[in-house]
Formats: structure tokens, C-alpha cells, sequence
């Protein structure tokens, strides 16, 4: 779709903040109006509507991207999505340890412990660690209360977090993302530990590079929508 307006703006309106094309409103794809909780969240929304060039990149506007997605995929019903989101709860980056080099394994424990001491003060759960890949089930009462944990947040939020989750692998750094207990930056050095130690010892391939170049961006993308809630 090419550009056809001049101006975006943010107008407030019951329940929150609509985004406005030369006085019209922005809908959806699923035909909703795009209507943001909040004017922080708003404005930046409209100023990706408003850096627009000649035609739309929704590339270039990855919070409208995740408001649709709050709006028309969420919204509708929210447990189901959270559920989705709980499932990494049953296989969390942070409990999958090597069992060697000796300095990978340190560099583990100073990145991943502090992210799973928190988690276990913030919601009283005991996750269980093992080296290898092979999976290493969770009791039946942290599974829960991570789902419930996730499962109390709003739309808006979950369309945050989804990206967060999904390109680190671990519920747990999402949940202390959201809740302030840890930076994006520390967040994705501590996802990312793994594949910094591969590229430190064997170096890193053009595919791997353009794949966590995408990565990175959809998981700041999520980081910012939170920040802006």
C-alpha cells in the first residue's frame, strides 16, 4: 500500500488512544480500530504511521504489528494465547546447562542463576536444572504458577512478551523482563550466551548473522511495547 496521507496523529477516545490518518482513523486488519491503552504507546505508533516513505514496509512498524496483534489475534481470547506462551514454561532455556567446557558452564551459572534465584523468590517455584538437551520435566506446581503468571496479563502485554518468549526460549527472562527485574540488554545476553561462545571459539556464518540480526529486532520490538505499557 503506498502512502496516501499527510499527517498521523494520536486522538483520545473512550478506553484509550486511536491513531488518525488526516483525520481518519486507523482500523486493523481485521477492521478494528487500532485504539492504544495509552498516549505513550500511542505516540509511538503514530510515529511509525508518520516515517512512513512512499509506501508501507510493516517491517519498518514492528508496535503496530504487535497492537493489530493485541487487537484481532489476542484480544478475542487472551487464556488461550497466554497458554501457548506457558509451554516454554515446560522446557525454559535457563534449566538446559552444558555439561562442559568448564567456562561455558561458569558463564551459564553468572548469567542464568540470578534469572532463576528471582524467579524462584517472585513465584515460589523450584525449577529444576540438568545439563544436556534431553528434557527435564517440571514439577507440576511451577509449571502452574508460571501459567498463571502469564496468564494475568492484558492483551497488550502478551503481544509483547510473545516475541521475547519465543526468540529466547525462556518464560522466566520474559516474566523478569516485564516485571523490571532484569534490562533487554541482560536479557538477551543471557539468551544469546550459547551461540556467543560458539561464535567466540568458531566464528560466525553470514546466515547465522542475518538470523540473529532478525531476531534482535523482533525481540527489542517486544522489549519497547512493554517499556511502553
Amino acid at each position: 500500500m503506498k502512502r496516501f496521507w499527510k499527517d498521523a496523529a494520536t486522538v483520545p477516545v473512550d478506553g484509550g488512544h486511536d491513531i488518525h490518518l488526516d483525520g481518519k482513523p486507523v482500523r486493523t486488519p481485521g477492521r478494528v480500530p487500532l485504539t492504544l491503552p495509552n498516549p505513550a504507546l500511542a505516540e509511538a505508533v503514530a510515529a511509525e504511521w508518520q516515517g512512513v516513505g512512499e509506501a508501507i514496509d510493516p517491517r519498518a512498524m514492528p508496535l503496530t504489528g504487535l497492537a493489530n496483534a493485541a487487537i484481532d489475534r489476542i484480544a478475542p481470547d487472551p487464556a488461550a494465547f497466554a497458554a501457548g506462551l506457558a509451554k516454554y514454561g515446560e522446557s525454559d532455556l535457563l534449566c538446559y546447562r552444558a555439561d562442559h567446557p568448564l567456562e561455558l558452564q561458569l558463564r551459564q551459572q553468572a548469567a542464568w542463576d540470578p534469572l532463576l534465584d528471582w524467579a524462584r523468590t517472585r513465584y515460589g517455584i523450584d525449577p529444576v536444572t540438568t545439563t544436556g538437551v534431553m528434557h527435564q520435566p517440571q514439577s507440576p506446581d511451577t509449571i502452574a504458577r508460571l501459567a498463571e503468571a502469564i496468564a494475568a496479563r492484558t492483551p497488550f502485554e502478551l503481544a509483547a512478551l510473545s516475541p521475547v518468549v519465543t526468540v529466547t526460549g525462556s518464560l522466566i527472562a520474559a516474566l523478569a523482563l516485564l516485571e523490571g527485574a532484569a534490562t533487554p540488554d541482560d536479557i538477551w545476553s543471557a539468551a544469546n550466551l550459547d551461540e556467543d561462545w560458539q561464535a567466540e571459539h568458531w566464528g560466525e556464518d553470514d546466515l547465522a548473522r542475518k538470523a540473529r540480526t532478525a531476531h534482535r529486532a523482533d525481540f527489542d520490538a517486544g522489549a519497547r511495547f512493554l517499556a511502553l505499557l
